[in-house]
This record gives C-alpha cells, structure tokens and sequence, in this order.
C-alpha cells in the first residue's frame, strides 16, 4: 500500500466522468447592526456576493482543484443561474459538453446569507427536473460515450430529478463492463439501488434511510453502535459495493467492506465553520484515492482529513494537494 505522502500527487494523472444534479451556490455577505422593526429578525446589510458550483458541480470543482481532468453530466435551466454556472465551470477548467440547457426548468439555486461568519438563512430556488424521453436517452448516450474515456465515475444524487432507477442500473452496468471506478453519493429520499459500485459514501441519515431502518442517537464509541453496524450490514448486502464509507459528522467516518471489520476514522476538523460541501470534498478525495492506487482504509483516510480541511473554511470550500499533503505533516 502507499504512503499518504505518495497519493496525492497521483490525484493530477486521473480522468473522471462526474453526474448529478447540478446547483448553483450563491453567497450574500453582510453585517448585522440592528434588528428589525418589523419582525425580530436581523437586518443584513449586503457588502458582497459570490458564487460557486454546488451539488455536483461542487463536486467536479473539487477534483478539479485537486489536479483531476474532469467532465461534467447534468441539466440547468434556460436561464442567468444555468449560464453563470456554466461560465464558473469552464473558467474552472471543467468540461461541460454533457450539461444540457433544458427549457422550462429553473437552474437549482441556494443561497445562503451570512453575517458575522455565521448563516443567517439558507434560501433555496428549485423545482425538480422532468427530462423529455430524446433528452434522457442523450444522457445515456453521453455517459456511455464517456465513459470510454475517463478513469472512474462520480454519481452525486441530491434528488433534484435527475437520478432515477433505469439511470443507475445504466450507470452501474457501464462501469461493471468497463471496468470503471464508480463512486457514488447517495440521497436519502429516492431509495436508489446501486448495485455493485466500487465505492459508495451515505452520511448517517442517508444510511438508516436507504436501509429502511428508524434513525437512532450516536452512540460513543462509534464501533460500539450497534444500530450503525446493522445499517451498514443491510447496505452491504442490498448493494453490494467494494467499500462502504458512512460519514458521521463530528465523529468522523465510517469504512465497512464485506468479510473485514468496520474501520472507524475520528474527525481531523480542528474547526468548524462551515459544513457546505464537505460531502463533496469526501467523495472526491475517496475516489481520487482509489484511482491513485490506494487501499480503502488509506483513500477513507484521505478523504477524512480533506473533509476536516474543508469545514475550517467558509463557504463552499475545496481542498488543494499542498493542503492535503500538508495535514500529513
């Protein structure tokens, strides 16, 4: 197995294919002086806006920023948000010939307001996407076309409409047949199989959500929750994957493999500030270790410490190698 210090700098020589649904990140920044006299809410003065790629386009933002080449499979709107989102991705040196402008559908926006370095309110603009039967099958047609030419795949499903069922069992079977690296970040809510995947990533919600069991408290020390385990166990038997990583928040992570005892990771995070995106630093930085020849434990350990980067930072966040690397020292 290598050493961490000899991963990371393998991350430049992958090639991946991430699809998903697609968001744009907006962040209103201002101070908070007074409260309103209308309502016992603040008043936010407004110095300045920025934008990020969000949902999966965060997540190609951070295998991009990690060395990756990237090429990015998803639907925006008609609209200012598709096209801001869409400049942001080729300025980032992201490939989008498989993002589709769809007609009638708003491009996923949230926005988040922050004051004071703390989110105020998170407002969200979204109505979940309905593809026409020649848009789907151009989605088919793009992954498999890609697929040929990339080194692994990244599914992100935050169930906007994108994702459903035929489009897994597609995605799963394309990868089983080339031999692709597939790593895929599940969403509690649609209850997609993903049968056989390399990797797949649920945080604890997601877990006891998509094993149909009752969400029950942490339990410390984590290896002693039993109702975790047991979650992890239907999991592992109901998809099938080559590793399964359960991100716990503040208790750090999760590795659960068939035949091999669950390996638990304690958070790296020294601070937190903001928890935006850091899902998408993990799945990156776990399938970026697979591709670069690491053992599961190592590319969970990787992913680990890039997520405890990324929450020290406001905002939607991605890791650089330099910053990786250094946590190592």
């Amino acid at each position: 197995m290598p050493a961490e210090g000899s991963v990371v700098p393998r991350f430049a020589g992958a090639r991946v294919l991430v699809i998903g649904d697609l968001m744009l990140d907006e962040f209103v920044w201002g101070t908070v002086s007074r409260i309103s006299p209308e309502a016992p809410v603040p008043v936010v003065n407004v110095t300045g806006e920025t934008y990020y790629p969000g949902g999966a386009a965060n997540v190609a933002r951070n295998l991009r920023d990690l060395g990756a080449g990237v090429a990015l499979m998803g639907i925006v709107g008609e609209d200012s948000s598709g096209d801001r989102l869409c400049r942001l991705l080729a300025k980032a040196g992201i490939e989008t010939d498989g993002v589709q402008h769809i007609a009638g559908v708003p491009t996923t926006v949230k926005t988040r307001i922050i004051a004071r370095h703390q989110q105020i309110v998170r407002v969200d603009r979204e109505q979940p996407a309905k593809m026409r039967a020649a848009q789907r099958q151009r989605v088919i047609a793009d992954i498999r076309e890609a697929m040929d030419r990339v080194d692994g795949v990244v599914v992100a499903d935050y169930g906007k409409g994108l994702l459903d069922q035929d489009l897994a069992d597609c995605i799963c079977r394309a990868a089983r047949e080339r031999a692709k690296v597939l790593a895929v970040d599940p969403h509690p809510h649609t209850s997609l199989v993903w049968m056989g995947a390399t990797a797949i990533k649920p945080n604890r919600i997601e877990a006891f959500n998509a094993a149909g069991m009752k969400l029950e408290a942490p339990v410390e020390p984590p290896l002693s929750d039993k109702a975790l385990l047991a979650a992890a166990g239907r999991l592992l038997q109901t998809w099938q994957p080559g590793s399964l990583l359960v991100t716990l928040g503040e208790q750090g992570m999760m590795l659960f493999r068939s035949g091999e005892a669950p390996y638990h990771i304690p958070t790296h995070a020294k601070e937190v500030f903001d928890v935006s995106g850091a899902g998408d630093t993990a799945i990156a930085v776990f399938t970026l270790g697979l591709l670069a020849g690491a053992a599961p434990r190592l590319a969970a350990e990787l992913a680990n410490r890039a997520s405890g980067i990324a929450v020290g930072k406001l905002g939607t966040a991605t890791v650089t190698p330099a910053e990786l690397e250094a946590s190592f020292a």
